[in-house]
């Protein structure tokens, strides 16, 4: 049985969306004769991507459209459940499950914006066309910034997977590069310069590309883990009390030493009991009974075995002694 690996999926996404822009400008431009269609402005000679995708090639549009943003999103899919499931460095915290999951939820949302945009073209849906042409741009701008948020905080927790830090150095300047683009698209289109304008959309769609394929660099690491035995494992939590080495040099937690120490000393007490009543101290263990007057009174020690034990060196056989 044949089976795909992960970095297969940005790679088609990625591919198809580049073909069909490629298949769309220079359709454009050599069949087309770069000619100027109903939906352009009269001063304007340059084409939106839109306005070529409301023509004949609209079919290649659509099907481009969905086929980019649904692989786009299983890629986004892809890397949560790897993350989850130790083939790629796990989420460690909750905050980077929540940009996780709200990277994948503005992806969505994008995808929905690229899909309908492209259904309800310029040419007999303006308005329609322009909401979802800003869906389509906020939605994957805030994925990305989410998902580059979320490869910095795991940057900073696994140092030694050096493919984060290029991720997230990947996904930043794609972020600063599309808003700063995006921004001079709109003010562009808002002050009746479409030329300009247009250059700007087909720039913002290539590099949009060159994002598609980035997540190659992301989901390859994952090809290493398909052996049980070479998956990720979460960073152990810190203890909650410091490590400190008891007398057999073996190390143990301060809450581990207090409870033990606890134990021993009620042991001791059990095995050594005493009470002071009526002005006389007993104690009980192994050997006998002591008795003892609480001022200078005689004291008998009764043996467990066949002889008697002075109580100060200086008794006899006869089991009596001073206190």
């Amino acid at each position: 049985m044949i089976r795909i690996s992960y970095w297969v999926f940005p790679i088609i996404s990625g591919v198809v969306w580049l073909a069909t822009l490629l298949g769309l400008l220079f359709y454009w431009i050599v069949d087309e004769n770069r000619r100027t269609y109903p939906s352009m402005d009269a001063k304007q000679r340059i084409a939106y991507i839109s306005d070529v995708g409301a023509s004949t090639l609209k079919p290649l549009f659509v099907a481009g459209c969905v086929i980019a943003g649904v692989f786009l999103d299983i890629s986004f899919l892809s890397d949560r459940w790897l993350r989850h499931r130790g083939r790629l460095v796990p989420n460690a915290t909750r905050g980077e499950k929540i940009l996780s999951a709200l990277c994948i939820g503005f992806a969505i949302i994008g995808t929905v914006g690229m899909i309908m945009l492209s259904i309800f073209d310029t040419a007999h849906h303006a308005k329609l066309h322009d909401v979802f042409l800003l869906l389509f741009i906020a939605g994957y701008v805030f994925s990305a910034i989410c998902i580059c948020w979320e490869y910095q905080r795991l940057g900073n927790r696994y140092k030694d997977h050096r493919i984060l830090r290029t991720s997230f150095w990947i996904k930043l300047v794609f972020v600063v590069v599309e808003i700063l683009l995006s921004i001079g698209f709109v003010s562009f289109t808002f002050t009746g310069h479409y030329d300009t304008a247009a250059v700007f959309e087909w720039i913002i769609a290539f590099i949009f590309s060159a994002y598609l394929f980035s997540f190659y660099v992301d989901l390859y690491p994952a090809v290493k883990t398909k052996d049980p035995r070479n998956l990720h494992r979460k960073e152990p939590e810190k203890p909650r009390y410091p490590a400190v080495a008891d007398a057999s040099g073996m190390s143990q937690s301060q809450e581990d030493r207090e409870m033990e120490e606890g134990h021993l000393t009620s042991s001791s007490l059990q095995s050594d009991t005493g009470a002071l009543t009526g002005g006389r101290y007993y104690t009980a263990d192994a050997a006998g009974v002591s008795i003892g007057g609480g001022h200078g009174g005689q004291g008998v020690v009764n043996g467990g075995g066949a002889g008697r034990y002075p109580q100060n060196g200086n008794g006899g056989g006869g089991g009596f002694s001073n206190f």
